[in-house]
């Protein structure tokens, strides 16, 4: 009888362990986040502030007390906006640092890699710096985005100019992977309900340099309205490219060609250039008496200006702190989705639009606004598109 009780005593405390047992990356004193970002590839120039936006408001939260008493840490992996190197990040995070969340992950060919891993790790796949549907549709328990989808924002973005200028023959250069891809898909759309079509599309690889090729066959086939498909580099090289040929044709770019290094890198060449965007780029002259204080904060603490992916990266990591602050001190997967699915925010002093989920709607917001480059810096000129 001894042994039979000394048996049950094991076996109820070995259950009420593994009841009470906390989700990977939950301890007593932390909750460790992970993101696969781009330190040191051709999207470097993004990764960097997103990074450091999201760091800025973990340690906003972590002096503040935590959440339910946790600090939060946060663990960046380098992926190079390379796939391969994705995946071993990925598995990192899962394995070694046991993250209990992947937030923010950078470029569309990387979060296509490592989506998979992390779901099937049982991880939430939180806000990815991808607008692609797969990051949100079909419904998956752990996906969550937060950004307009390329084919939603770039079908109401190619409408709204092809009708305000009257555009003839729309093209498109895009990057040959699944970014360019959806923007492709979105543009199609776009035209579709304008009765017209793509008059000429050409791609190029990922950290192209020379765009000659491409916008001589862009000219050649007498584009009077361009898509661009690019990230911040590639926006400025081809930009510059038509206007060195003297090909002064009306250029848009999607929001991952949305940033200030765009017209700091390209000085007059991208004057005029259209783009699409969610949020207002963080401008000191101008900003609000909150926003101007936020500005000097980080540049107090990183020693450089914001930009709108600082902006970003700031505006996804509140989103994960509020989540887990309302998921309550017994923080599961189970409980912190839950706590996502009823959020929502009003717009910000950056501008940010609501952000609204649901149970059935994983997707926070499916708009986008057109703003231009004038007198080198972004301006916005619409509100957001449907």
């Amino acid at each position: 009888m001894n042994l039979i009780r000394r048996i049950l005593v094991l076996s109820s405390l070995l259950v009420a362990g593994v009841a009470g047992a906390q989700a990977p990356g939950v301890s007593e004193r932390e909750i460790v986040v992970g993101s696969i970002q781009d330190l040191s590839g051709p999207i470097a120039l993004l990764g960097a502030p997103v990074r450091d936006g999201m760091l800025m408001r973990f340690e906003d939260a972590n002096a503040a007390g935590g959440v339910h008493g946790r600090k939060l840490r946060l663990v960046v992996e380098d992926a190079g906006y390379d796939p391969k190197k994705g995946v071993l990040a990925a598995k990192k995070l899962i394995q070694r640092d046991r993250a209990f969340a992947f937030l923010a992950d950078l470029g569309t060919p990387v979060v296509m890699a490592t989506m998979p891993l992390i779901v099937d790790a049982g991880r939430p796949h939180l806000f990815p710096f991808s607008p692609h549907e797969s990051t949100y549709a079909p419904r998956h328990p752990l996906k969550f985005q937060l950004f307009a989808p390329y084919q939603d924002y770039m079908d109401a973005a190619t409408r709204h100019m092809v009708q305000t200028h009257g555009y003839r023959r729309t093209c498109l250069l895009y990057q040959d992977d699944d970014y360019g891809l959806e923007v492709m898909k979105g543009v199609e759309a776009g035209l579709a309900k304008l009765r017209q079509a793509l008059a000429e599309k050409t791609s190029y690889k990922r950290g192209a340099t020379d765009f000659s090729s491409q916008v001589a066959r862009l000219r050649g086939a007498g584009c009077d309205f361009v898509v661009l498909a690019t990230v911040v580099r590639e926006t400025v090289a081809a930009v510059a490219e038509a206007r060195r040929t003297g090909w002064n044709v009306d250029l848009l770019v999607t929001a991952s060609g949305y940033s200030a290094q765009t017209h700091e890198l390209g000085g007059k060449a991208v004057e005029g250039l259209y783009g699409v965007t969610v949020l207002p780029h963080p401008y000191e002259a101008g900003a609000n008496a909150q926003l101007a204080d936020w500005i000097r904060r980080y540049r107090a603490r990183f020693g450089v200006a914001p930009n709108v992916w600082s902006v970003m990266g700031y505006g996804v990591a509140d989103l994960f702190v509020k989540a887990a602050d309302q998921a309550g001190r017994e923080l599961t997967v189970e409980r912190f989705t839950a706590a996502l699915e009823s959020l929502h925010t009003p717009r910000d002093f950056f501008g940010a639009p609501e952000y609204r989920f649901s149970r059935d709607d994983h997707l926070g917001n499916r708009q986008g606004r057109i703003a231009q480059i004038q007198d080198g810096r972004w301006v916005i000129l619409t509100d957001y598109l449907k």
